[in-house]
């Protein structure tokens, strides 16, 4: 169920209870039920307009932050950022997907924010990640992670720490660094900004695309940032 389903399903839940407490009722109450969705409905519009505002308006932020990794060509006309944890299943589900797009379209870049909301040990990875983007190996971490299925432990990041050959000597000095800490605060702060709650959680031609990954249409979407 999503987000604005459930919040309909409670405030529907509660007009019926109103109306139970005060006498019998017989019939659904359509006219408040259809009065609360118009309502949420608009709530939401209106979000989604602030939040594209606010991409408009953070652009350089979001796309030429030097400490956010780039996958792809860094060169690349068309962007698609994606904020994620590796603990997340949706990232990696979405993953092969995304690749198949950058591997086709080399004038397609996807910029990757670090967001670990998960469990404790995606603040973990996440913070190894940013430390091996200092080596220049971020991508060969990123994508041992990527490729682990199963809950994230401290043997999967460790695993892919050694498959990405860090120096961990440096890593250990990098990952607790301000500017790692600062990346992943500044990631915090424009999630919030733009109200995203779950991974992954995607920007596309201005857009904030959030939900089921999977009915993501990437080559499209690409196509429709290019006509702009």
């Amino acid at each position: 169920m999503t987000f604005t389903a459930r919040r309909i399903a409670v405030l529907t839940g509660a007009l019926a209870l109103a109306a139970l407490v005060s006498g019998p009722i017989h019939a659904a109450p359509s006219a408040a039920d259809q009065a609360v969705a118009s309502y949420i409905k608009q709530q939401d519009a209106d979000a989604a307009a602030t939040r594209d505002q606010y991409v408009a308006n953070n652009l350089p932020r979001l796309l030429e932050d030097p400490a956010s990794p780039v996958i792809g060509n860094p060169n690349a006309p068309v962007w698609i950022v994606e904020f994620f944890d590796y603990d997340c299943p949706y990232c990696k589900a979405v993953e092969p997907r995304l690749e198949a797009l950058l591997r086709a379209d080399k004038n397609v870049k996807l910029v990757v924010k670090e967001f670990p909301i998960l469990v404790p040990q995606s603040m973990t990875a996440a913070r190894i990640g940013l430390a091996a983007a200092k080596q220049g190996k971020y991508r060969a971490y990123h994508d041992a992670l990527m490729l682990y299925r199963g809950p994230l432990d401290d043997q999967a990041i460790q695993d892919a720490a050694r498959t990405a050959h860090l120096d961990m000597v440096r890593v250990k000095a990098d990952m607790n660094s301000p500017d790692v800490t600062n990346e992943l605060l500044a990631n915090f702060n424009t999630a919030r900004a733009l109200r995203l709650f779950q991974t992954p959680s995607f920007i596309v031609a201005g857009h904030i695309l959030t939900g089921e990954s999977a009915a993501i249409d990437f080559p499209k979407l690409v196509a429709s940032a290019r006509g702009k």
